[in-house]
C-alpha cells in the first residue's frame, strides 16, 4: 500500500499478526528482498516491510536533503505509529542496518531490539566523511549520467557483491531485475543524502542503547566483520555471529540459515 509520510508517498506492505518486526532493505533494494525471511515471519510476527525513501515503489523526491538518514528515522517513526506499533524489532542490511541503526539511537523507546546485518555505525573520522561524500557524489553523478542499466551492470561487479557470483543464474538476474526498478534520481540522492558519509557518526554513542543487539556478518566480508568486531566492544547487550561461506548479503546468499539465526534471536525472549 501507499501511505503519506512527511508529504512523501511510501510503498509499505504488513504481513502476519503478532508482535512487530520492521525490515529495512539495503541500497538498491525494496521490500521484495526480504521474501524469504519474511515468509519465515510471518506464522509468529507482524511484519512490516518498508520501501525506504527512493528505492522501489516508494516516491524519489527531488531534494537530497529529504533523504537524510535523520528525516527518515523519522518518517519510519511515523509509519510504524501509524500502523499502532509501539515498539518493535528492527533488522536493517547495510543502508538500512545504517537507518536502523539511527531509528535505536532516536527512538530508544521504540526499539525492543536490533538487529544489523552487515552496518556500521558510520564514519569516525571528519576527513573520512568528507572523502566518501565525495566519492558518493561521483557514483550519484554516474547514476544520473550513464542510466539505471550501466549502474546496475558496474554495481554488481563491486568487490562488496562478489561472493553472489556464486548464486544460481536465475538469482542473479532475478536481483538485476530488482535493481533496475529502482528510480536513478532516488538512488542518486539516497547516496549523497544518507550516505556513510552523510550520516552522524553513532560510534560515541553505541553505548547508550540498551537493549538486545544481534549483529550479523557474512566471513568473505572482512571489512565489515572487523566493524562488527568493533561494535560489539562498544555495546552492551550485543551477540555477534559470522556466517561461513558467505558475504555482505547473508539474507540473499544464505536465506535459511539467516532466517534460522533471526528467529532464534527473536525467540529468546518476547520481543
Amino acid at each position: 500500500m501507499l501511505i503519506n509520510i512527511n508529504d512523501v508517498s511510501y510503498h509499505v506492505e504488513i504481513i502476519g499478526d503478532g508482535e512487530p518486526v520492521v525490515l529495512l532493505h539495503g541500497f538498491t533494494g525494496d521490500t521484495s528482498t526480504w521474501k524469504d525471511l519474511a515468509g519465515r515471519l510471518k506464522g509468529k510476527y507482524k511484519v512490516l516491510l518498508v520501501d525506504i525513501v527512493g528505492h522501489g515503489l516508494t516516491e524519489s523526491p527531488a531534494e537530497p536533503k529529504r533523504y537524510n538518514i535523520e528525516l527518515v528515522a523519522d518518517d519510519l517513526k511515523d509509519i510504524m505509529q501509524k500502523f499502532a506499533m509501539h515498539d518493535a524489532a528492527i533488522l536493517g542490511y547495510s543502508m538500512g542496518g545504517r537507518l536502523a541503526l539511527t531509528f535505536a539511537q532516536k527512538y530508544p523507546e521504540m526499539t525492543k531490539k536490533l538487529i544489523l546485518e552487515s552496518a556500521t555505525p558510520g564514519l569516525m573520522q571528519e576527513k573520512d566523511r568528507i572523502d566518501r561524500r565525495a566519492r558518493d557524489k561521483q557514483l550519484a553523478d554516474r547514476i544520473l549520467e550513464d542510466g539505471i542499466e550501466a549502474f546496475v551492470d558496474y554495481w554488481a561487479n563491486i568487490p562488496l557483491f562478489q561472493s553472489q557470483k556464486l548464486l544460481d543464474a536465475s538469482v542473479q538476474s532475478e536481483i538485476r531485475l530488482q535493481r533496475l526498478a529502482n528510480n536513478p534520481i532516488g538512488l542518486a540522492n539516497s547516496l549523497l543524502g544518507m550516505g556513510t558519509g552523510s550520516q552522524p557518526s553513532w560510534w560515541n554513542t553505541l553505548s547508550r542503547l540498551q537493549m538486545p543487539i544481534l549483529l550479523i556478518t557474512g566471513e568473505l566480508d572482512k571489512k565489515f566483520c572487523l566493524i562488527a568486531d568493533e561494535m560489539k566492544k562498544c555495546l552492551l547487550h550485543a551477540e555477534w555471529i559470522t556466517m561461513p561461506r558467505v558475504g555482505h548479503a547473508i539474507h540473499v546468499e544464505s536465506p535459511k540459515k539467516f532466517g534460522t539465526i533471526v528467529m532464534e534471536f527473536l525467540a529468546k525472549s518476547d520481543i
